[in-house]
């Protein structure tokens, strides 16, 4: 379950599976055998646990594994999420998730002066300290994530100033955890969640999530699926190589499936479809529709963007097209094959990405 591409990430994820963090102390240093033997009693009787992971895609994709652990390891406690509401749908792909709790900070700030939004935080809030929760785990480091944590009851678990990626937020739990930058997210996530309960890291994971059966035929199989967008720009590939790359997957007997989001992104969708024999640009999906889409398809390229970390998800052939992010720590890993090609400020060639296709996908002829 490794990045197959990168000796680096590979190291570090074997690390991570021993939840190896920076600059060891009181509450970061390893769980002892005999703690664990003693709080055992403790965490397996728990009765309630809040997630606070609000957004983006991406970052609620890595935390599916929490979930995962959690259920497993305390079976018989009630797992509560707080999502930002247009991300409610991907968390519900989640059987281990018993609540969700939709928080609309953004559409509220725009609203302030509406009496309507004022109500429906207040409703957020009371919904939110119905529980008693006996951990509340905040993996997103951020202002407004450590403050909507500090509103439920319970004690409070986040990322030290070393590590949130707003330091201030570290003010707001009762216990934090620092890590090394190269510590992939997903075993960040999965340690704060160990630590704060106190069960053991097992080095195999699984993002636990469950896609509808049927598909949406959004062209004949076989297919692949392309997400050439992100919300950052810098982020973006040139379209002239999705183009080149897309026309020797349609060589290799694909249909390849552009996804999109905005207006913007349709129109390069069609744009790269006009020049790809075969290609089709897929209809607006849903998340849960998208994710039938991309669980039946051969192999998914995308840029670093939440859909191509659903994939990795989904176990299906995946290459992450990388080229002003980091992929040491965000590179998509999975139980399917999985790799990338560039970095920060060097993105990859298209000779580059068709070497990681038939490096994930070897089945397919490709030109």
């Amino acid at each position: 379950m490794v990045c197959a591409t990168s000796r680096v990430c590979t190291t570090r994820l074997e690390v991570e599976a021993n939840a190896v963090v920076a600059d060891p102390g009181p509450t970061t240093a390893p769980i002892p055998v005999r703690a664990l033997r003693r709080c055992g009693r403790r965490f397996r009787s728990m009765k309630n646990i809040l997630l606070v992971k609000m957004s983006s895609l991406g970052d609620i994709i890595h935390n599916f594994p929490v979930a995962t652990d959690l259920r497993r390891n305390v079976p018989e406690a009630r797992i509560h999420w707080v999502v930002e509401e247009q991300y409610v749908s991907l968390v519900e792909l989640h059987p281990a998730v018993d609540r969700i709790l939709p928080f609309a900070l953004r559409r509220w700030r725009k609203q302030l002066v509406r009496s309507g939004s004022w109500r429906e935080f207040a409703a957020f809030r009371r919904t939110l300290r119905e529980a008693d929760y006996e951990a509340i785990i905040d993996t997103q480091g951020l202002m407004k994530s450590a403050w909507v944590a500090s509103m439920a009851r319970g004690p409070r678990y986040g990322f030290g100033a070393g590590t949130a990626r707003e330091p201030l937020a570290a003010r707001l739990y009762d216990t934090t955890f620092e890590f090394a930058p190269a510590v992939h997210k997903i075993q960040r996530y999965r340690a704060v969640a160990a630590r704060a309960i106190g069960y053991p890291i097992e080095e195999q994971f699984e993002y636990g999530i469950r896609v509808p059966a049927d598909a949406p035929r959004v062209a004949a199989e076989p297919w692949c699926v392309i997400f050439h967008s992100t919300a950052r720009a810098a982020k973006l590939w040139i379209e002239s190589r999705w183009v080149e790359v897309g026309r020797a997957l349609a060589g290799a007997g694909l249909a390849c499936v552009l996804a999109w989001g905005s207006q913007e992104e349709r129109a390069r969708s069609e744009r790269i479809a006009r020049e790809v024999p075969g290609a089709v640009v897929a209809p607006k999906l849903s998340i849960p529709e998208l994710a039938a889409v991309i669980s039946r398809s051969r192999v998914v390229l995308g840029v670093d963007t939440g859909l191509m970390h659903l994939a990795a998800a989904l176990a299906v052939p995946v290459v992450g097209v990388f080229t002003d992010s980091n992929p040491i720590d965000a590179c998509p890993i999975g139980n399917g094959p999985t790799a990338y090609r560039g970095m920060i400020g060097v993105p990859p060639s298209v000779p580059e990405v068709l070497d990681a296709v038939r490096e994930v996908a070897p089945e397919l002829r490709l030109p």
